[in-house]
């Protein structure tokens, strides 16, 4: 039997790896989510670079669109992100803080991203290496990209600010 070499594994594992990280990602849009403050926190702030970096892309890439694109997607997601936080409930029981989110809006979206994703793929967008990444520069994608990223930093933020004033008042004890 041959045995098989890393260079053909990588992308395989690569692409297991994205999409058990993807699937964490989704089940988190449905049903009742324990509230951790920090976690909130460390996402906000990688969302915060992740954000930065768009903007950063808009600014620098060469490939026409991809700025009004990466705008209009955080202008969108950051409305749909405040739009959801409307449409969240909390709650606390026993002592601990609860959120359930809109099944709909998180599920809409993650949909939409691996869609875009499996059409680059199909398209033979991700095979030509890093060599042409910034040839390769989807307005599309990076709209879409900058949607959810304004989407979930703008919602963690109203989840975390409503939790706050959900929390007891530490100053009566």
């Amino acid at each position: 039997m041959t045995p098989i070499a890393p260079s053909t594994l990588s992308p395989l594992l690569l692409t297991v790896a994205v999409g058990f990280a993807y699937v964490r990602r989704i089940r988190r849009s449905f049903g009742k989510q324990p509230y951790h403050s920090t976690r909130t926190y460390v996402r906000m702030a990688l969302l915060a670079l992740a954000c930065a970096g768009l903007l950063f892309a808009a600014a620098t890439l060469p490939v026409a669109g991809v700025a009004l694109a990466i705008v209009v997607g955080l202008v969108a997601g950051g409305a749909l992100g405040a739009f959801a936080v409307l449409h969240t409930q909390v709650e606390a029981v026993d002592g601990a803080r609860w959120y359930t989110p809109n099944p709909w809006i998180g599920g809409a979206l993650s949909l939409l991203l691996v869609a875009r994703l499996a059409w680059r793929y199909g398209s033979g967008a991700f095979s030509q290496g890093a060599a042409n990444a910034a040839q390769n520069a989807s307005p599309l994608t990076l709209g879409i990209a900058a949607t959810l990223v304004a989407f979930y930093l703008v919602n963690g933020a109203g989840i975390a600010w409503r939790m706050r004033a959900l929390a007891p008042d530490r100053t009566a004890a």
